[in-house]
């Protein structure tokens, strides 16, 4: 009968997690853009930050939680904790507002060009149920990186000037990369735990280029603008590895070293190139399908994670090989990049007053802050750029079939600078990148007393 009663409840929580995770689903494929970087223009685009809501809210950190009321796509070994009452659902949104600054030094003179923008869009869609005891599967759905920019840049050499007349270069992207994570979680013996999950990245991204001759004083204007477009297909799989193990472990604490391996992959997206002369007939001068030598790094993290009662706090290194992809190529105008190897820490901390407070709701509520701090995975003329992110957030915990709760978080950020680059006689600043990030997200079925069986003296 106790089976029955499980069994029925957890298939109840199937439809309802089903019902929604279509609309979600949709609009995951149906989304605009999910960020406005200069700095996307090159690889696939900028990274974005991992987690489920909560986590964010702590910085990222996650590669030692374990929990029972929450979704952790950090780490696969954290699957063998699911409750075997039923499963743990999460999806979240976010909306972000991107503010670039950049410094432009013309005849002796210094402006200031300003742009922002605002995305909003899904951001993980993640489960956690039971396989048999200590055995666990887990999925997620979340977006890997996001391209989307709009740069011009004027032509500089004298001899174009004096042979063809101004020549400006558009440049504009735009796409996304997702990753598909499937993975299992079990613990060896006790106090260990192991997970191994295959990670599917498929998206598309397009960029286009413009060559706009303005003034043109060549035969009467024979000098056409060209169009160029690459669009990229991606389609991969790779592998990762987890590791969980408690270093203290009793009623009333508990410390756990978390530590992940990512094998990396190579990409090799199919690239269709185009390239269209801008006359009447709009000819195709140029169309061919090649491959693109890109590859994912290889990616080491390891972590702390402590929590009793009332405090939760973490801290996650991660590591990023990305030196062996070959350089990008340089484009008219532009800055000269080259990939590199990265290294981000990340900080968390969570307080909850009194889980069980029945009187004042209020103490029921988990507060959030945390810190992360890195370097970008690109370099542009030799330069390195940091980028930071201060966060914050709060989750109000909910009665829905079991212990559910709605998180919301905040994040501030900066990505580079606008100190001077020189290129070619000239001098350029280089972008400094301040975003504002808002997030939403509802977590289901965590473990509750349900069918605990109560002991009798």
């Amino acid at each position: 009968m106790l089976k029955r009663m499980i069994v029925k409840r957890l298939m109840y929580r199937l439809a309802v997690a089903a019902m929604l995770v279509v609309p979600v689903s949709a609009m995951a494929q149906t989304s605009s853009i999910n960020a406005f970087s200069p700095y996307s223009m090159y690889g696939i685009g900028e990274l974005q930050t991992p987690g489920v809501v909560a986590q964010r809210s702590m910085g990222g950190v996650g590669l030692g939680m374990r929990s029972s009321v929450m979704v952790n796509p950090l780490n696969p070994a954290a699957y063998s904790l699911t409750p075997r009452q039923g499963f743990l659902f999460d999806f979240g949104v976010e909306g972000v507002n991107f503010y670039n600054r950049q410094q432009k030094y013309a005849d002796g003179a210094q402006t200031t060009s300003r742009t922002s923008y605002n995305t909003f869009n899904f951001h993980d869609i993640a489960f956690q149920l039971p396989l048999a005891r200590r055995l666990g599967l887990g999925f997620s759905l979340t977006p890997y990186s996001s391209v989307g920019y709009r740069v011009s840049a004027d032509e500089q050499s004298d001899d174009v000037w004096g042979n063809i007349g101004r020549v400006q270069y558009l440049y504009a992207g735009e796409g996304d990369l997702t990753e598909v994570k499937l993975g299992i979680g079990w613990e060896v013996v006790k106090r260990v735990s192991i997970g191994v999950a295959a990670q599917y990245y498929w998206g598309d991204i397009e960029r286009t280029y413009q060559t706009v001759v303005s003034n043109n004083i060549v035969n009467g204007g024979s000098v056409n603008t060209v169009t160029g477009t690459d669009s990229y297909g991606i389609s991969r799989i790779k592998m990762q590895l987890g590791l969980q193990a408690d270093l203290i472990q009793s009623e009333r604490q508990v410390l756990t070293l978390g530590a992940t391996y990512d094998m990396g992959g190579n990409l090799r997206p199919s690239v269709n190139q185009t390239v269209v002369n801008g006359d009447i007939y709009g000819t195709v001068v140029r169309g061919d399908t090649t491959r693109m030598a890109l590859k994912l790094p290889v990616q080491l993290g390891v972590g702390l994670y402590y929590q009793n009662a009332k405090i939760a706090a973490g801290v996650d290194y991660i590591s990023q090989n990305w030196e062996n992809n070959e350089s990008p190529k340089s484009v008219p105008g532009a800055v000269n990049v080259a990939y590199k190897n990265t290294n981000t820490v990340k900080l968390g901390f969570e307080y909850t007053p009194n889980r069980m407070d029945i009187r004042n709701y209020l103490k029921r509520w988990s507060y959030r802050v945390g810190f992360r701090y890195g370097t970008y995975y690109q370099t542009f003329e030799g330069k390195t750029l940091s980028q930071y992110a201060v966060t914050a957030g709060f989750g109000m915990p909910v009665r829905f079939l079991g212990r559910s709760s709605i998180d919301f978080g905040v994040e501030f950020g900066q990505r580079g600078n606008d100190s001077p680059l020189r290129i070619d006689n000239r001098q350029i600043g280089l972008v400094r990148q301040r975003y504002v990030k808002f997030s939403l997200g509802l977590t289901l079925f965590g473990e509750d007393s349900w069918f605990v069986r109560y002991k009798y003296d």
